[in-house]
């Protein structure tokens, strides 16, 4: 199966008909799979930074597989994508911060 054909695969188990639905829920596990495999707190950049870069590479394949960037698609799934991961580490660097 093409990259393409799992991916709609994936999207449709995960938010049937959404892939902006997909996105959201595609960046909070990959986050909280990275605080699993890091153990690190999803207050340390480690997390995030394993979002930003799994988000990146898809895009990059996205690109590959299109044959040209589709702008409006990409900022659309970044967006979806880094949206609440970076709430949830800018609301617990602040708690951390507050803490002190």
């Amino acid at each position: 199966m093409e990259y393409i054909a799992l991916k709609q695969f994936v999207a449709d188990m995960i938010a049937p008909g959404s892939d902006s639905l997909a996105h959201v829920h595609g960046g909070m596990a990959v986050l909280l799979l990275a605080r699993l495999i890091t153990r690190r707190s999803l207050a340390t950049p480690i997390p995030l930074a394993c979002v930003v870069v799994m988000q990146a590479l898809n895009e990059c394949i996205d690109r590959y597989n299109h044959g040209s960037w589709r702008w409006p698609d990409t900022i659309g799934d970044t967006i979806n994508t880094l949206f609440w991961p970076i709430v949830l580490f800018v609301g617990l660097r602040w708690r951390r911060q507050r803490e002190r």
